[in-house]
Protein backbone atom coordinates (compact mmCIF):
# COMPACT_ATOMS: atom_id res chain seq x y z
CA UNK A 1 0.00 0.00 0.00
CA UNK A 2 0.99 3.61 -0.92
CA UNK A 3 0.44 6.48 0.44
CA UNK A 4 -1.41 9.91 -1.70
CA UNK A 5 1.35 11.53 -3.00
CA UNK A 6 2.20 14.44 -1.09
CA UNK A 7 3.14 17.86 -3.35
CA UNK A 8 6.64 19.56 -4.14
CA UNK A 9 5.29 23.00 -3.53
CA UNK A 10 2.52 24.50 -1.50
CA UNK A 11 -0.54 26.11 -2.88
CA UNK A 12 -2.75 29.14 -1.56
CA UNK A 13 -4.34 28.06 1.84
CA UNK A 14 -4.28 24.98 2.01
CA UNK A 15 -4.71 21.93 4.51
CA UNK A 16 -2.21 18.79 4.05
CA UNK A 17 -2.81 15.40 5.94
CA UNK A 18 0.72 15.75 8.05
CA UNK A 19 1.10 16.74 11.15
CA UNK A 20 4.79 16.86 12.66
CA UNK A 21 4.79 17.47 16.32
CA UNK A 22 2.56 15.45 18.77
CA UNK A 23 3.27 14.28 22.04
CA UNK A 24 2.39 10.66 23.84
CA UNK A 25 2.31 8.91 26.90
CA UNK A 26 5.97 8.55 26.59
CA UNK A 27 6.12 12.51 27.78
CA UNK A 28 3.35 14.96 28.67
CA UNK A 29 0.58 13.54 26.33
CA UNK A 30 -2.16 11.99 26.97
CA UNK A 31 -2.98 8.91 24.54
CA UNK A 32 -0.51 6.22 24.24
CA UNK A 33 1.57 6.23 21.24
CA UNK A 34 -1.16 3.57 19.83
CA UNK A 35 -3.77 5.78 20.67
CA UNK A 36 -2.40 8.51 18.67
CA UNK A 37 -1.58 6.44 16.08
CA UNK A 38 -5.27 5.75 15.70
CA UNK A 39 -6.89 9.11 16.12
CA UNK A 40 -4.49 10.26 14.02
CA UNK A 41 -5.61 7.83 11.09
CA UNK A 42 -9.32 8.49 12.29
CA UNK A 43 -8.77 11.89 11.67
CA UNK A 44 -7.65 11.60 7.75
CA UNK A 45 -3.67 11.92 8.13
CA UNK A 46 -1.55 10.02 6.10
CA UNK A 47 1.89 11.20 7.32
CA UNK A 48 2.44 12.05 10.80
CA UNK A 49 5.70 11.95 13.50
CA UNK A 50 5.95 11.39 17.14
CA UNK A 51 7.81 14.01 18.60
CA UNK A 52 7.50 13.73 22.82
CA UNK A 53 10.03 15.95 24.62
CA UNK A 54 13.43 14.94 24.89
CA UNK A 55 12.61 11.23 24.19
CA UNK A 56 12.24 8.77 21.61
CA UNK A 57 10.74 5.86 24.05
CA UNK A 58 7.49 5.79 22.36
CA UNK A 59 8.41 5.09 18.17
CA UNK A 60 8.54 1.92 18.51
CA UNK A 61 4.76 1.18 19.77
CA UNK A 62 3.86 3.80 17.11
CA UNK A 63 5.57 2.31 14.66
CA UNK A 64 3.73 -0.80 14.68
CA UNK A 65 0.53 0.79 15.08
CA UNK A 66 1.31 2.96 12.23
CA UNK A 67 1.84 -0.09 10.09
CA UNK A 68 -1.61 -1.39 10.77
CA UNK A 69 -3.64 1.47 10.36
CA UNK A 70 -1.70 2.28 7.52
CA UNK A 71 0.18 5.97 8.25
CA UNK A 72 3.48 7.09 7.24
CA UNK A 73 5.58 7.47 10.67
CA UNK A 74 8.66 9.52 10.91
CA UNK A 75 10.27 9.08 14.37
CA UNK A 76 11.18 11.76 16.28
CA UNK A 77 11.24 14.04 19.80
CA UNK A 78 11.17 17.49 20.60
CA UNK A 79 14.78 19.03 22.25
CA UNK A 80 14.49 21.58 24.73
CA UNK A 81 17.28 24.09 24.14
CA UNK A 82 18.64 27.72 25.17
CA UNK A 83 19.00 30.64 23.28
CA UNK A 84 19.64 34.07 24.06
CA UNK A 85 17.93 33.38 27.62
CA UNK A 86 14.64 32.08 25.69
CA UNK A 87 13.65 28.83 26.26
CA UNK A 88 13.45 27.29 22.33
CA UNK A 89 11.99 23.64 21.25
CA UNK A 90 13.55 21.81 18.29
CA UNK A 91 12.21 19.40 16.64
CA UNK A 92 14.38 16.64 15.24
CA UNK A 93 12.51 14.38 12.62
CA UNK A 94 15.18 11.39 12.54
CA UNK A 95 14.23 9.21 9.14
CA UNK A 96 17.11 6.58 10.22
CA UNK A 97 15.32 6.64 13.92
CA UNK A 98 17.39 7.22 17.27
CA UNK A 99 21.57 7.05 16.56
CA UNK A 100 24.88 8.32 17.07
CA UNK A 101 25.21 11.91 18.77
CA UNK A 102 21.67 12.25 19.59
CA UNK A 103 21.48 8.89 21.62
CA UNK A 104 23.78 10.45 24.33
CA UNK A 105 22.22 14.12 24.03
CA UNK A 106 18.46 12.73 25.03
CA UNK A 107 20.57 10.69 27.78
CA UNK A 108 22.16 14.45 28.70
CA UNK A 109 18.04 15.98 28.03
CA UNK A 110 16.70 13.09 30.62
CA UNK A 111 19.10 13.84 33.38
CA UNK A 112 18.38 17.99 32.65
CA UNK A 113 14.85 17.16 33.30
CA UNK A 114 15.01 15.37 36.29
CA UNK A 115 17.18 18.03 37.86
CA UNK A 116 14.61 20.99 36.53
CA UNK A 117 11.64 19.37 38.21
CA UNK A 118 13.37 19.37 41.09
CA UNK A 119 14.01 23.23 40.98
CA UNK A 120 10.27 23.58 39.67
CA UNK A 121 9.33 21.79 42.53
CA UNK A 122 10.66 23.89 44.92
CA UNK A 123 9.85 27.12 43.88
CA UNK A 124 5.99 25.88 43.43
CA UNK A 125 6.20 24.88 47.14
CA UNK A 126 6.80 28.24 47.88
CA UNK A 127 4.13 29.70 46.21
CA UNK A 128 1.39 26.74 48.09
CA UNK A 129 2.10 23.69 46.15
CA UNK A 130 3.17 21.34 48.85
CA UNK A 131 5.10 17.91 48.26
CA UNK A 132 5.07 19.51 44.45
CA UNK A 133 7.36 16.95 43.18
CA UNK A 134 5.43 13.76 44.33
CA UNK A 135 1.99 15.57 43.42
CA UNK A 136 3.07 16.25 40.01
CA UNK A 137 4.83 12.56 39.75
CA UNK A 138 1.27 11.13 40.61
CA UNK A 139 -0.23 12.98 37.42
CA UNK A 140 2.25 11.96 35.11
CA UNK A 141 1.46 8.39 35.94
CA UNK A 142 4.60 7.02 35.12
CA UNK A 143 8.60 7.32 36.37
CA UNK A 144 9.29 9.22 32.80
CA UNK A 145 10.94 12.81 33.80
CA UNK A 146 8.53 15.48 34.65
CA UNK A 147 7.44 18.29 32.86
CA UNK A 148 5.77 21.41 33.69
CA UNK A 149 2.28 19.87 32.35
CA UNK A 150 2.81 17.81 34.95
CA UNK A 151 3.09 20.47 37.36
CA UNK A 152 0.26 22.64 35.72
CA UNK A 153 -2.12 19.24 36.26
CA UNK A 154 -0.66 19.50 40.21
CA UNK A 155 -1.78 23.17 40.80
CA UNK A 156 -5.41 22.40 39.24
CA UNK A 157 -6.07 19.23 41.34
CA UNK A 158 -4.75 21.04 44.25
CA UNK A 159 -6.73 24.18 43.83
CA UNK A 160 -4.03 26.69 43.89
CA UNK A 161 -5.21 27.92 40.30
CA UNK A 162 -8.44 27.36 38.59
CA UNK A 163 -7.39 26.12 35.11
CA UNK A 164 -4.18 25.03 32.64
CA UNK A 165 -4.24 28.12 31.45
CA UNK A 166 -4.23 29.96 34.53
CA UNK A 167 -1.35 27.78 36.18
CA UNK A 168 1.15 28.60 33.36
CA UNK A 169 -0.22 32.81 33.35
CA UNK A 170 1.25 32.74 37.03
CA UNK A 171 3.36 29.87 37.39
CA UNK A 172 5.06 28.40 34.27
CA UNK A 173 5.00 30.17 31.30
CA UNK A 174 7.67 32.36 30.16
CA UNK A 175 9.38 34.40 32.87
CA UNK A 176 7.80 32.53 35.90
CA UNK A 177 8.96 30.99 38.55
CA UNK A 178 8.41 27.26 37.16
CA UNK A 179 10.53 28.86 34.09
CA UNK A 180 13.76 27.04 34.46
CA UNK A 181 15.89 27.09 31.62
CA UNK A 182 19.81 26.29 32.82
CA UNK A 183 19.91 22.77 32.37
CA UNK A 184 18.69 22.60 28.92
CA UNK A 185 21.71 22.72 25.97
CA UNK A 186 22.74 25.26 23.93
CA UNK A 187 20.54 25.53 20.50
CA UNK A 188 23.44 25.23 18.16
CA UNK A 189 24.70 22.28 20.46
CA UNK A 190 21.45 20.38 20.25
CA UNK A 191 21.00 20.83 16.74
CA UNK A 192 24.45 19.26 16.21
CA UNK A 193 23.34 16.32 17.79
CA UNK A 194 20.16 16.27 15.11
CA UNK A 195 22.37 16.72 11.93
CA UNK A 196 25.48 14.49 12.64
CA UNK A 197 23.08 11.95 13.93
CA UNK A 198 20.80 12.10 10.34
CA UNK A 199 17.84 13.66 10.78
CA UNK A 200 16.38 17.26 10.37
CA UNK A 201 15.98 19.89 12.87
CA UNK A 202 13.23 22.04 12.50
CA UNK A 203 12.91 25.14 14.85
CA UNK A 204 9.06 24.51 16.90
CA UNK A 205 6.12 26.86 17.11
CA UNK A 206 8.57 30.02 16.41
CA UNK A 207 5.73 32.54 16.83
CA UNK A 208 4.94 31.62 20.11
CA UNK A 209 8.26 32.96 21.82
CA UNK A 210 6.87 36.46 21.81
CA UNK A 211 9.89 37.66 19.68
CA UNK A 212 10.38 40.82 17.47
CA UNK A 213 10.62 40.04 14.06
CA UNK A 214 14.32 40.60 13.64
CA UNK A 215 15.15 39.05 16.65
CA UNK A 216 13.03 35.66 15.36
CA UNK A 217 15.19 36.36 12.33
CA UNK A 218 18.22 36.24 14.76
CA UNK A 219 17.32 32.86 16.02
CA UNK A 220 16.71 31.59 12.18
CA UNK A 221 20.58 32.96 11.68
CA UNK A 222 22.12 30.67 14.80
CA UNK A 223 19.66 27.81 14.03
CA UNK A 224 20.91 27.90 10.43
CA UNK A 225 24.20 28.39 11.09
CA UNK A 226 24.78 25.82 13.41
CA UNK A 227 22.99 22.89 10.60
CA UNK A 228 19.48 23.82 10.64
CA UNK A 229 17.34 23.77 7.80
CA UNK A 230 13.25 23.81 8.62
CA UNK A 231 11.28 26.34 10.71
CA UNK A 232 7.69 24.93 11.50
CA UNK A 233 5.53 27.53 9.48
CA UNK A 234 2.57 26.51 10.39
CA UNK A 235 2.29 25.32 14.39
CA UNK A 236 -1.49 24.45 15.72
CA UNK A 237 -3.64 27.89 14.88
CA UNK A 238 -2.44 31.30 14.32
CA UNK A 239 -3.21 34.73 12.40
CA UNK A 240 -2.92 34.38 8.65
CA UNK A 241 -0.95 37.85 8.18
CA UNK A 242 1.75 36.60 10.89
CA UNK A 243 1.99 32.99 9.02
CA UNK A 244 2.66 34.71 5.86
CA UNK A 245 5.44 37.25 7.57
CA UNK A 246 7.35 34.06 8.61
CA UNK A 247 6.96 32.49 5.09
CA UNK A 248 9.16 35.18 4.31
CA UNK A 249 11.71 34.72 6.99
CA UNK A 250 11.93 31.43 5.58
CA UNK A 251 12.09 32.00 1.55
CA UNK A 252 14.62 34.58 2.90
CA UNK A 253 16.90 32.03 4.32
CA UNK A 254 15.92 29.08 1.80
CA UNK A 255 14.78 27.00 4.70
CA UNK A 256 12.26 24.08 4.62
CA UNK A 257 8.98 24.44 5.83
CA UNK A 258 7.15 22.15 8.23
CA UNK A 259 3.77 21.76 10.33
CA UNK A 260 2.44 20.18 13.24
CA UNK A 261 0.08 20.54 15.59
CA UNK A 262 1.60 19.87 18.93
CA UNK A 263 -0.85 17.93 19.83
CA UNK A 264 -0.96 17.10 24.01
CA UNK A 265 -4.68 15.98 24.94
CA UNK A 266 -8.18 15.51 23.38
CA UNK A 267 -10.25 18.38 24.38
CA UNK A 268 -7.70 20.90 24.24
CA UNK A 269 -7.30 23.76 21.51
CA UNK A 270 -5.17 21.13 19.15
CA UNK A 271 -5.73 18.47 17.45
CA UNK A 272 -4.07 16.01 15.47
CA UNK A 273 -4.02 17.93 12.15
CA UNK A 274 -5.64 20.67 13.39
CA UNK A 275 -3.67 23.67 12.01
CA UNK A 276 -4.12 26.95 10.37
CA UNK A 277 -4.14 27.18 6.19
CA UNK A 278 -1.01 27.01 5.00
CA UNK A 279 -0.17 29.76 2.31
CA UNK A 280 1.07 29.78 -1.17
CA UNK A 281 4.81 30.19 -0.40
CA UNK A 282 8.38 29.60 -2.21
CA UNK A 283 9.52 27.76 1.09
CA UNK A 284 9.65 24.10 -0.09
CA UNK A 285 7.46 21.13 2.09
CA UNK A 286 9.46 19.76 4.74
CA UNK A 287 9.28 16.11 2.71
CA UNK A 288 11.23 17.64 0.13
CA UNK A 289 14.72 18.03 2.34
CA UNK A 290 17.00 15.06 0.91
CA UNK A 291 17.11 13.17 4.18
CA UNK A 292 13.49 12.81 4.26
CA UNK A 293 11.84 12.86 0.37
CA UNK A 294 10.57 9.43 0.73
CA UNK A 295 8.21 11.02 3.35
CA UNK A 296 6.24 12.04 0.13
CA UNK A 297 5.08 8.27 -0.83
CA UNK A 298 6.42 6.32 1.31
CA UNK A 299 4.35 2.76 2.61
CA UNK A 300 2.88 2.75 5.71
CA UNK A 301 4.54 2.09 9.29
CA UNK A 302 7.95 3.43 10.28
CA UNK A 303 9.73 5.72 7.66
CA UNK A 304 13.31 4.48 7.10
CA UNK A 305 15.73 6.73 5.38
CA UNK A 306 16.87 5.52 2.14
Amino acid sequence: MLMPRLPTTFDADQRYPVDLHMHSTASDGALTPTELVTLCAERGLTHMSLTDHDTMDGIEEAGHAAGQAGLCLIPGCELSTRWQGVNIHVVALMPGGLQGALVEGLIQQREARIQRAAVIAERLEKVGLSNALEKARLHAGSDRPLGRPDFARALVAEGVVPDWASAFKRYLGSGKKGDVKAHWPEISEAVGWIVDSGGVAVIAHPLRHGLTRRKRGLLMDTFQAAGGQAVELVSGQQNPDSTRDLARQLVERDLYASMGSDFHFPGSHAAPGSMSLVPRTAAPPIWQHPRLVHLRDAPPGRLEAG
